[in-house]
């Protein structure tokens, strides 16, 4: 396929950009159908008339189809799409960007989402489209999945299409400092559902005391049983997060809120670590510790934006991640600081 672009590019340079405005018109779209031509135009940043004008392509083509509400992208056109994200992703570099940065982090497989989820939307939604298919690969029956919170999460729960109503779904970790939206516990209920599974939470907050911990693990059963299925989880799927940004949303006191920040640059399941990857520090909670990851059958990482590149290079080199989802400006960060 390599190939064949740069002969397109050669021969008909223009071609290859409209076909990649074409296949964004056309993801775009999908995310938000039924759209009108006006906010489309308005959300992509580009004239109405050129809008018009492609979308009138695509419906001839049978890829979009208009009625009084807006634009949809029909059956044909969810197949394009999903066709065409290799043609686009080897049009941007990014099959071998993938496989460097698989090589620099030791992670076996590294899916590169083209554009960045920081200021185009659909690219965030894609990352969960993405990470939600490759948690489908995996599942088997009576699988326990572990989901951790954040709104990349969120986007992978929404995106999940297929039914397995054996599968049960955990939060990774306790925690209720999220807003509700992107809590784990709403997380896990919602692809459990999404799964046609069951779903088990924890109620329980972040930074609570070990002896507090303790008394409550001993004195609740239900607690004490849910722990236990997190620490036997067959997948876990969680987020990564910016250290100084996640340590302010728990609501640390503001001594840990300064220490955090001046020493750790990632974060993930309650744990904040250094460029390095050292763990500086943790957040008391029943769920997931760094020790656990070894004994999961897949861990699932996914995360976007180009302000998140030290953040996942700095989870990912201190903790086990089987694969990991990224946009394209994060992958190009990255790449720049490794």
């Amino acid at each position: 396929m390599e190939k064949i672009i740069i002969l397109q590019r050669k021969i008909a340079p223009d071609l290859v950009a409209v076909v990649e405005e074409r296949y964004n018109i056309l993801k775009h779209i999908q995310y938000a159908q039924p759209i009108g031509r006006r906010a489309l135009a308005a959300v992509m940043g580009m004239s109405e008339r050129v809008v018009r004008a492609d979308v009138e392509f695509l419906k001839d083509a049978g890829l979009v189809e208009i009625s009084g509400l807006g634009m949809s992208v029909t059956e044909d056109g969810h197949h394009l799409i999903a066709e065409l994200a290799e043609y686009v992703g080897v049009l941007h570099g990014l099959t071998q960007l993938e496989t460097t940065l698989s090589e620099r982090l030791g992670i076996r497989q590294v899916i590169i989402v083209p554009g960045d989820s920081e200021t185009d939307s659909s690219v965030l939604r894609e990352l969960g489209r993405t990470a939600a298919g490759i948690l489908t690969e995996c599942l088997q029956d009576n699988m326990i999945i572990a989901v951790s919170g954040g709104s990349t999460m969120a986007r992978v729960a929404e995106t999940v299409n297929v039914v397995l109503p054996t599968v049960t779904v955990v939060p990774a970790r306790g925690g209720l400092g999220e807003q509700v939206e992107y809590q784990a516990n709403i997380i896990a209920a919602v692809m459990a559902t999404k799964l046609g599974g069951r779903y088990r939470l924890l109620h329980i907050p972040d930074g609570m005391s070990e002896e507090a911990l303790d008394a409550v693990m001993a004195s609740d059963a239900n607690v004490s049983e849910i722990a236990d299925m997190i620490k036997h989880a067959d997948i876990l799927i969680q987020g990564i997060g910016e250290a100084g940004t996640m340590s302010k949303r728990r609501s640390h006191e503001p001594e840990t809120i300064s220490f955090i920040g001046q020493n750790c640059v990632g974060e993930a399941l309650g744990h904040y670590f250094s460029f390095s990857g050292e763990c500086i520090y943790t957040t008391n909670s029943v769920g997931f510790r760094l020790d656990d990851l070894a004994k999961v059958g897949k861990v699932i990482a996914v995360a976007g934006g180009r302000h998140k590149a030290e953040a996942i290079v700095a989870v990912t080199r201190a903790a086990g991640q089987d694969v990991l989802v990224i946009d394209e400006a994060a992958a190009r960060a990255i790449q720049s600081i490794i």
